[in-house]
């Protein structure tokens, strides 16, 4: 039953609210505006398998680091993870055109730097956006998501509030 950190929008910020977050998942997943290599190599140290995606700030380095979509299946959950996604009734067209072939069991998308928690009941998948760990943008409070993966269930969900944006 692995547990995941998930974190997105860190715009260069290292934030070190997360380190006891980092310190006890067992995987790391960055939803993309990593912002710079700094941020990946503080993942790094943490010795857990990173899963990312890049964001639409994300250039040169990150962009070859990291695809657009990361598919992949964890126990048996299968999760798509881009930068911009949208949410339930509000998808981007790219994404809404790829539900169909994808057919994940949670998306997960950033960008948005507001955090989402939702079931789209249409489609049949979990949406989580984890708002936004960084400094950078009109969020006023840091945020980011832990929870656990056990065979098909998404269990032990969390918020992480990591404070006020600039502290």
């Amino acid at each position: 039953m692995p547990k995941i950190l998930l974190f997105s929008d860190s715009h260069s910020h290292i934030e070190p609210k997360l380190h006891p977050y980092l310190e006890s998942a067992d995987e790391i997943w960055h939803a993309g505006d990593i912002g710079s290599m700094q941020v990946v190599e503080w993942m790094e140290e943490y010795n857990k398998p990173i899963r990312g995606v890049y964001g639409n700030v994300d250039f040169g380095e990150l962009k070859m680091r990291f695809p657009e979509d990361n598919i992949f299946t964890i126990e048996d959950v299968k999760v798509w993870m881009t930068h911009i996604g949208g949410y339930p009734g509000r998808y981007s067209s790219r994404v809404r055109s790829l539900f169909a072939e994808i057919q994940p069991m949670l998306f997960i998308c950033g960008h948005s730097h507001m955090v989402k928690l939702e079931q789209d009941e249409k489609l049949g998948h979990w949406v989580f956006n984890p708002g936004a760990a960084g400094n950078h943008g009109f969020h006023q409070v840091k945020t980011a998501i832990s929870f656990d993966i056990n065979r098909n269930n998404i269990t032990n969900v969390e918020v992480i509030n990591l404070g006020q944006r600039g502290t």
